[in-house]
């Protein structure tokens, strides 16, 4: 099956056609579901403008073959530009936690200057509105998505949404399939393209997100419901999202857990949101460190609270990045040197395959 995605992901990149019969085996094994993360992720991956066409005709293939009662909901994301006035603001979450931090709140923070007498609701995961449920101008309208879902039910998911009573803003969600299942009339939505937006900067998303919402003041940013406590010296993640390219190695993350409990700091480490991840900070875990398990929103409270935030690249870095909290972010596994830079956080970010690394860390830290 990787062989035949690797194939189908490189014909893609330079531009050839995609046999229908090498589409019908990669959409076929697993449901779909390394189709979706070794073929349609790495496309967007790149913020190349030019395979933002490619993926539209790729998945609209796809769905035309996997869903076709969903076929009729497919539409190109018109351009539409936003509206001076509006009684009810849908924003739709992009489904991760580190992108609804970097782009989803940035739209939602404009909006609620550009539309201040307007409800602001955000689409998508509970775990994801968590993020921002102390906010009194934000609700919830609950749309859950499973990543590690089937094809399927990721498009059933998708052709289940419809929003006619208010302006919808998509900031390339996975909730339309990055703008082409149709959630609204045409005239109530707005879509960001971020893979095409920007086109050949080297801008952060949260940057170009202001952008496009016309609103230099906005910003990335969280209200999770507030924690109590002594607050925490230094907040760290050794979680990658099941995304392992982003990893170091096991000799790494022990000597960068000795490292910070040499500080005599007290230190928060969240135990990640899977059992490989679990597993890991229980190896590496040094006595005196304490631990986060259990839902993100509130260990993302503490990391606004702290002082300083080191981990490999992740929706905790972004949220240490949103709130001011100095960083030191270990980055890896990305795609394209725009990429790096779309997702690059506010703070110090080491890549991580540099040389001394544990030494560069070393250096970086303020204590």
């Amino acid at each position: 099956m990787e062989s035949i995605c690797h194939s189908l992901l490189d014909l893609c990149l330079s531009g050839r056609p995609v046999p229908p019969g090498l589409l019908d085996q990669a959409i076929a094994a697993d449901e779909g579901r390394a189709f979706l993360s070794m073929v349609i992720e790495p496309l967007g991956d790149r913020f190349d403008p030019r395979l933002c066409e490619t993926y539209a005709s790729l998945f609209m293939d796809v769905i035309y073959r996997e869903a076709p009662e969903i076929y009729q909901r497919i539409r190109r994301a018109p351009i539409t530009p936003l509206p001076a006035t509006a009684d009810r603001v849908y924003v739709l979450s992009r489904v991760t936690l580190g992108a609804d931090v970097a782009v989803t709140s940035v739209l939602m923070d404009a909006a609620k200057r550009r539309y201040p007498e307007a409800p602001i609701i955000f689409v998508g995961p509970r775990k994801n509105y968590e993020l921002f449920a102390a906010d009194p101008r934000v609700s919830h309208m609950e749309a859950p998505y499973a990543r590690s879902g089937s094809l399927r039910s990721r498009l059933e998911t998708s052709a289940s949404l419809w929003i006619e009573d208010g302006l919808v803003l998509d900031p390339d969600s996975r909730l339309t399939q990055l703008g082409l299942i149709q959630v609204a009339p045409d005239e109530q939505y707005c879509f960001f393209e971020s893979r095409s937006f920007g086109k050949d900067t080297l801008d952060r998303l949260p940057d170009l997100a202001a952008q496009w919402m016309g609103d230099p003041l906005a910003k990335p940013y969280i209200a999770p419901a507030p924690v109590s406590g002594e607050p925490f010296d230094i907040t760290v993640s050794l979680g990658v999202g099941a995304n392992l390219s982003k990893r170091v190695s096991d000799a790494f993350e022990l000597e960068l857990m000795q490292m910070l409990a040499a500080t005599g700091k007290r230190i928060l480490v969240d135990f990640g949101g899977s059992a490989e991840e679990r597993a890991r900070v229980e190896r590496v875990l040094q006595p005196g460190m304490l631990t986060h398990d259990g839902a993100f929103a509130p260990f993302a409270a503490q990391i606004a609270r702290s002082k300083l935030f080191v981990g490999y690249d992740s929706a905790a870095g972004h949220v240490a990045s949103a709130c001011g909290v100095p960083l030191i972010s270990i980055a890896s596994g990305f795609a394209t040197e725009r990429m790096a830079a779309r997702w690059r956080p506010l703070g110090t970010v080491l890549r991580g395959d540099q040389p001394n690394l544990l030494e560069a860390i070393r250096a970086a830290l303020p204590f």
